[in-house]
């Protein structure tokens, strides 16, 4: 099995001194709480003081991948995977003739599998790397794919490093205009090494009105600020509530927090997405709603459209074909 190959490497490479017999990605190998974690701990400590003496890495491009879109929330639970996916198929919708990829680096809480309702392992290409799986047009990578859909990644650091290179190096992405990433909550190892590691074209900052929301995605925008990514904008995200039996329209999660940030940072607003259970049922459905409803006027896909949020996620692009 892919999984179990890759967790004797990772094993051998981070861990020398433990056991090679593994189960899977979601062995107590791995586990915090394993007999051989305080060998492993200085070993790790060592590890990462290796690797922080040596500076940043030198960036890398993705072969095949023009261009490199990450979707980032300094909090979880704001929609930003949901927001990821719908645009990574909108993208490929508006023009049939770009190769979309969808990269889940949540290694902790992988969400993509169920949203593009994909079950399976990879298949190996003759050059060893990982085939995406694909549904509706679009090649998928995640976590997800290579452990128990139920098992916890319970890993340190280091191991999340080294599996979020794994996904972004031994996959074979084939040609792809855009690679968009779903990007973990916070600030920390994911997104440092994917910024660090490849050349990644901009960011998009996805955070809902709500003023505890906007503390952390201000602090997402000025870290990638600071690992030089450009942010090309900003979504508001259940931004507005309307009642399906009067269209009363409550700002639940407050109005227009994410246009008052943009404004202090300089950023542009990419768009509105309200908030509706369409969009929530049919993500977890496996049909999200920009494919299984394209004529919704819920998705806010048309609404970032309309602000010129596609002409800016385009703008790398186009320069570039």
């Amino acid at each position: 099995m892919v999984a179990q190959a890759w967790s004797r490497a990772l094993c051998a490479r981070l861990c020398p001194g433990a056991p090679r017999r593994l189960h899977g990605w979601g062995s107590a190998a791995f586990s915090s709480r394993s007999p051989s974690s305080s060998t492993n701990d200085g070993f790790l400590k060592e590890k990462r003081a290796q690797i922080m003496s040596r500076g940043l890495p030198k960036q890398k491009p993705i072969e095949g991948v023009k261009q490199v879109l990450v979707f980032a929330s300094g909090k979880g639970g704001v929609g930003k995977s949901t927001t990821a996916v719908n645009i990574a198929l909108a993208l490929a919708a508006h023009d049939s003739t770009k190769g979309v990829g969808l990269l889940d680096a949540d290694v902790y809480g992988p969400s993509i599998p169920k949203m593009m309702n994909l079950k399976g392992n990879p298949e190996l290409s003759p050059k060893n790397l990982m085939r995406p799986l694909k549904n509706y047009g679009i090649a998928c990578m995640s976590m997800g794919f290579l452990v128990e859909e139920t098992a916890p990644v319970v890993w340190r650091g280091l191991m999340v490093m080294s599996a979020i290179e794994k996904l972004l190096r031994q996959v074979d992405w084939g040609q792809l205009d855009y690679l968009v990433i779903d990007m973990p909550p916070g600030t920390g190892d994911v997104q440092l090494s994917v910024s660090q590691n490849v050349p990644v074209t901009g960011a998009v900052i996805v955070s809902t009105p709500q003023d505890i929301a906007l503390l952390d995605a201000r602090k997402g925008a000025e870290m990638f600020r600071k690992v030089h990514v450009p942010v090309l904008g900003l979504v508001q995200n259940m931004s507005v509530f309307q009642c399906p039996k009067c269209k009363h329209e409550t700002h639940i999660f407050g109005a227009d927090g994410v246009r008052d940030l943009a404004k202090t940072l300089g950023l542009d607003v990419l768009g509105d997405i309200p908030l509706h259970v369409n969009i929530r049922e049919t993500c977890d459905a496996g049909q999200p709603i920009v494919i299984s409803q394209p004529q919704s006027d819920t998705d806010g896909c048309s609404t970032i459209h309309s602000t010129g949020g596609f002409s800016t996620l385009r703008l790398q692009a186009s320069k570039s074909d």
